[in-house]
């Protein structure tokens, strides 16, 4: 019984994927096949989200498909009138799919490293698209470095704090040639760094 109910579920979903691509094909409900695709990948992120939720400590592994699903889930139904945010809602859903691995077991630390990663391209992919910037390479320099500085922080592991504070001397260096870069790398440092000093006095006391 249980196979049979498996089969009528997967044959109802190929009818209804059948009847959509032929809708749009006649020109009808244009569109219409993009949310299905949204749908069925939200419905896939809330059941990986689902076994995250049951169990945090065993079941980490399904934030990354659950955030990434929902990731994909928000590119197609996000309204071209709110822009194209192409990038960075998939990478950052994936980066902070990595995050709350870490979240769910201080002892995964090292999710830390392709969250940070994740989120960076991200936000770099806007600033190509929708910013129009072009020298990015000391904005990937920053994130990775600043990455390697939650990883002190955070995890507590002090050779961290070598890469992060190389990375974000070499980003100051890369923006430096450039005058445009070099006026937005600053502040940014200074104010994550800031952050940063705050964070560890905060848990320290």
């Amino acid at each position: 019984m249980k196979n049979l109910d498996f089969r009528i579920l997967i044959g109802a979903a190929l009818v209804v994927l059948g009847g959509l691509m032929l809708l749009q094909r006649l020109g009808f409900f244009p569109g219409l096949l993009e949310v299905f695709w949204g749908v069925v990948f939200l419905a896939g992120a809330a059941f990986f989200h689902s076994r995250f939720a049951s169990d945090p400590s065993v079941e980490w592994w399904a934030a990354i498909p659950g955030f990434a699903l929902a990731g994909l889930a928000a590119e197609i139904l996000v309204p071209p009138a709110l822009g194209n945010w192409h990038g960075l809602l998939f990478l950052g859903a994936l980066g902070l799919g990595f995050f709350a691995v870490y979240a769910s077991g201080r002892q995964r630390w090292w999710a830390i490293i392709p969250g940070g990663v994740l989120v960076t391209l991200g936000i770099i992919a806007v600033l190509t698209q929708k910013l129009g910037a072009q020298d990015t390479g000391s904005f990937l320099f920053v994130g990775i470095g600043i990455t390697f500085l939650l990883v002190a922080v955070l995890a507590g592991m002090r050779w961290a704090y070598i890469p992060g504070v190389a990375l974000i001397v070499l980003a100051a260096l890369v923006g430096a040639a450039s005058a445009a870069t070099f006026n937005y790398v600053w502040p940014v440092i200074l104010i994550l760094a800031g952050l940063l000093l705050i964070w560890q006095f905060m848990r320290k006391s």
